[in-house]
C-alpha cells in the first residue's frame, strides 16, 4: 500500500513513542465504519437541550452509524439488540431507544420505513451538513457550536452545505418545525 506523508510522519511518531503497542490503524481490519471527522461535534449537537430536550440521542446515533454499512441505509434487526447496544438495559431499554429514535426522526437526522410489524425496518442516515443546516434554519444551534462546527469543516476539507447545494449533491432545505416540549398532565384529584 502506498502511504502519504501523513501516514508515513504518524507511523514515525508511533514507533518513536508508541512501540510495541497494538495501535488502531484500520489496516487490513474488519468490523468498523466510515463516519464523517465532524460527527463527534454532531454528537454534542444533537444532545443539547435546544435540539432534544431532556432525551439525549446521541448514543442511539453512534450505534446507528456503526451499523451503516454504505448508502446511507441501515438494515435494522431486533430493537432489543440496538437498544442494549446504545446503552439501554432493563424493562424500560426498548422504549427509551424508541423514544430516541422518534427524537433523531422528527429533527430530521434519520429518516425510518415500517416493514410489516418491525417499525424500524430500515433507518437513512440524513448527510450530517444537511442536518445542521436545517437545524440552523429552525435557530436550533449556538454561533458559538456553528463557528466551530465549520472551523472542523474548514480542517478536514468536508464540503459545506453550500458547496454540496453548488455541486448538485446537498437538496433544498426547508426548515423543521422545533419539536415542542410535551407539557405535563394534569389529573384532577
Amino acid at each position: 500500500m502506498i502511504k502519504t506523508k501523513g501516514q508515513e510522519h504518524r507511523n514515525k511518531i508511533r514507533k518513536r513513542f508508541f512501540s510495541g503497542e497494538d495501535a488502531w490503524t484500520g489496516e487490513n481490519e474488519k468490523g468498523w465504519f466510515y463516519a464523517p471527522r465532524t460527527l463527534p461535534l454532531i454528537l454534542n449537537l444533537i444532545a443539547t437541550k435546544k435540539v432534544s430536550g431532556r432525551c439525549d440521542p446521541s448514543k442511539v446515533y453512534t450505534e446507528l452509524w456503526a451499523r451503516h454499512m454504505g448508502g446511507g441505509v441501515i438494515e435494522m434487526r431486533h430493537e432489543g439488540d440496538h437498544a442494549y447496544a446504545a446503552g439501554y438495559r432493563g424493562p424500560r431499554a426498548i422504549r427509551s431507544w424508541q423514544e430516541r429514535m422518534n427524537l433523531l426522526e422528527k429533527n430530521g437526522i434519520i429518516k425510518t420505513k415500517q416493514i410489516g410489524n418491525q417499525r424500524y425496518k430500515y433507518v437513512l442516515l440524513i448527510h450530517p451538513t444537511t442536518v445542521v443546516e436545517k437545524l440552523r434554519l429552525a435557530g436550533l444551534i449556538d454561533d458559538g457550536w456553528l463557528d466551530t462546527y465549520k472551523d472542523r469543516q474548514m480542517e478536514t476539507k468536508e464540503l459545506t452545505f453550500n458547496a454540496r447545494k453548488k455541486a448538485g449533491v446537498a437538496p433544498k432545505v426547508v426548515p423543521i418545525k422545533a419539536a415542542k416540549p410535551t407539557p405535563a398532565r394534569v389529573t384532577a384529584s
